[in-house]
């Protein structure tokens, strides 16, 4: 009775430890999934850690178009692996009422027309306030791009690889689209 009792233990055991391990194995791969979609604050933190140049998908939530990229070219295997590789992510709703300090600075949502923006949208936007809007940044957070409006996956794939590999620094981005 006794063996029957402990094998039957060992048995429960042993299936509870794969299902944690396939548990574990589903959220790794679940990850892998999506974009890593990070903070400011916490991009910022990992670029200290270890430099990365960085994306930031700045949104509005009224946005059709923002929307439209979150359910199509962000949802792109190449795409997310290409961004989860080689960039830290952020997502930033430029109209958030969070303040974030940043190089010694407060920036703040400030209430103005029928909506208002976030005084960080703002600066990195060079006030040309149009969602969707990506800027890049290299890891000294030097402005790289601003891309402004929708874009599929392989126009996604594209603009990112111009900012990955440097060639902003031989050849404008217009010309590019181009070649």
């Amino acid at each position: 009775m006794k063996k029957f009792f402990f094998r039957h233990i060992t048995y429960v055991l042993l299936l509870i430890g794969v299902q944690l391990v396939c548990g574990c194995c589903n959220k790794l791969s679940a990850q892998s999934t999506e974009i890593q979609w990070l903070s400011w604050d916490e991009a910022m933190r990992r670029n200290k850690e270890n430099p990365k140049k960085i994306m930031v998908d700045l949104y509005t939530e009224w946005c059709g178009w923002c929307k439209k990229m979150d359910v199509t070219s962000f949802k792109k295997k190449e795409v997310i692996e290409y961004i989860n590789k080689n960039f830290y992510a952020v997502k930033f709703d430029a109209e958030q009422k969070d303040s974030i300090h940043y190089d010694n600075k407060i920036f703040v949502f400030r209430k103005e027309g029928r909506r208002g923006v976030h005084e960080l949208a703002e600066a990195i936007l060079d006030g040309q306030l149009t969602y969707p809007s990506i800027v890049y940044f290299n890891s000294r957070m030097e402005r790289i791009l601003i891309s402004q409006g929708y874009k599929t996956g392989e126009g996604l794939l594209k603009e990112l690889t111009f900012v990955l590999e440097d060639i902003y620094v031989r050849i404008r981005w217009e010309d590019y689209q181009k070649s």
